[in-house]
């Protein structure tokens, strides 16, 4: 079993920051006007307003639309955001707004995996939703057919073992079967204390974290080879 990132590993960084959250920013109240009576998006909203009255230091609550762009400015990993995301992207990619990014060596390697029975899965902090809709319209079409199982923030954070040791139960895996590929080494160490194998993914010079007791790749062509 291989355990994917998205952000850096199987996705430009770029995309995330400079297409995705722009797009959810900029068109977050008109997807409010639209669609805050859906029950799915009065939930988020809830949540939302729950996380805003535990911050320790939040802005005033002027508006929800306030609250999420300045939660989309720092990169917030809040769930409930990633959930409002989520929903918001899913209308630009059903509008031909959007086109999911992935690396070139992705499909190849998805497609090889699954010639050599290697099954795949994604761990990130965008919603499953985002997840799924990001990898089913990409550049270089459907991708989803070579993807077992999709998990973000409500199995844990990324960086708590018992995050990826939860994921292994869920698809009945002893950790020790499962190689888990991300740019960010803390959460390589978190998958490496539960007991999974670790490789850190260098896409660029923009390295985060240091290697420590991870092989490095560069590409998923060093990944089970042909």
């Amino acid at each position: 079993m291989i355990l994917l990132d998205i952000e850096g590993t199987t996705t430009p960084i770029e995309f995330v920051h400079k297409i995705l959250f722009p797009y959810a920013r900029a068109r977050v109240q008109e997807f409010l006007d639209r669609h805050g009576a859906d029950p799915a998006v009065e939930a988020d909203i809830a949540l939302l307003r729950a996380e805003h009255a535990a911050e320790t230091s939040p802005p005033p609550m002027a508006s929800v639309t306030a609250y999420v762009r300045w939660l989309i400015d720092r990169d917030s990993k809040s769930t409930s955001l990633k959930s409002l995301q989520g929903k918001i992207w899913e209308h630009g990619y059903q509008a031909g707004d959007l086109r999911g990014e992935v690396y070139s060596d992705v499909p190849p390697a998805l497609e090889r995996w699954r010639r050599q029975g290697i099954e795949t899965a994604i761990f990130s902090s965008g919603s499953v939703q985002a997840q799924r809709n990001l990898f089913a319209n990409t550049t270089a079409g459907d991708l989803t057919r070579f993807i077992r199982a999709y998990f973000d923030t409500t199995t844990g954070s990324k960086t708590a073992a018992q995050s990826y040791a939860r994921i292994a139960a869920t698809l009945e895996r002893s950790p020790s079967e499962t190689l888990f590929l991300s740019d960010v080494s803390a959460e390589l160490d978190a998958a490496q204390a539960a007991g999974m194998r670790t490789a850190l993914c260098v896409r660029s010079s923009a390295l985060t974290g240091t290697p420590g007791m991870h092989p490095v790749i560069h590409s998923f062509d060093q990944v089970f080879p042909a």
